[in-house]
């Protein structure tokens, strides 16, 4: 074990310390398949998700993704696919829409402000989702935020009301959630949550 920790200490140095963390730096990452993000100079690795999560993260995004190809409406992506809120500020949304007019904010490396963003809850993640990353959407410009929740088997909408967030609806089982931002949009709570 010693040994080991003997060979990853030089390349460590390499890397600024938390805190001091830039783009530039995050960019320079070598490629990987886990969520990373850049947030106050920090970079931060959720942890892995659970089958729940991932179970209504691919529920929300086939139904998100065949709405919005129908519609030509823009394009839809999921994580891990960095998402520049402001410099300095990368995320990671589970699942995001960029509207066709908003074309010029896909990017090969990293996509700018998304139309709607939306989260998975896990308990891991559950105050960042509801807390920083609230916060840092609607400051940024996300017109619609949805937190999905496994354990509850709810999903609440909200829409953005100059930089902060309006609950529009929390929609539980047996009912069908909405968008307002997407005219039509809608899936039932059931088969999100249906594994």
């Amino acid at each position: 074990m010693t040994d080991m920790v003997a060979e990853i200490a030089p390349v460590a140095q390499l890397y600024p310390p938390q805190g001091e963390w830039t783009e530039e730096d995050y960019f320079a990452l070598p490629d990987t398949n886990l969520y990373v993000e850049l947030s106050e100079g920090r970079l931060i690795v959720p942890p892995h998700p659970t089958y729940s999560h991932q179970t209504a993260l691919q529920n929300l995004f086939v139904k998100l993704h065949a709405f919005v190809e129908e519609h030509q409406l823009g394009i839809v992506r999921f994580a891990p696919l960095p998402v520049r809120l402001w410099p300095d500020k990368i995320r990671e949304p589970d699942i995001f829409f960029i509207a066709t007019e908003h074309s010029d904010r896909i990017g090969e490396q990293s996509c700018g402000v998304p139309d709607l963003v939306i989260e998975v809850l896990s308990p891991s993640t559950l105050a960042t989702d509801r807390g920083e990353k609230f916060f840092e959407y609607a400051r940024s410009g996300v017109t619609e935020y949805w937190l999905a929740d496994p354990d509850q088997e709810r999903i609440e909408v909200y829409i953005v009301r100059g930089s902060v967030y309006e609950l529009t609806e929390r929609f539980k089982p047996g009912e069908i959630a909405c968008s307002q931002l997407l005219s039509g949009f809608e899936v039932s709570v059931d088969e999100v949550f249906r594994r």
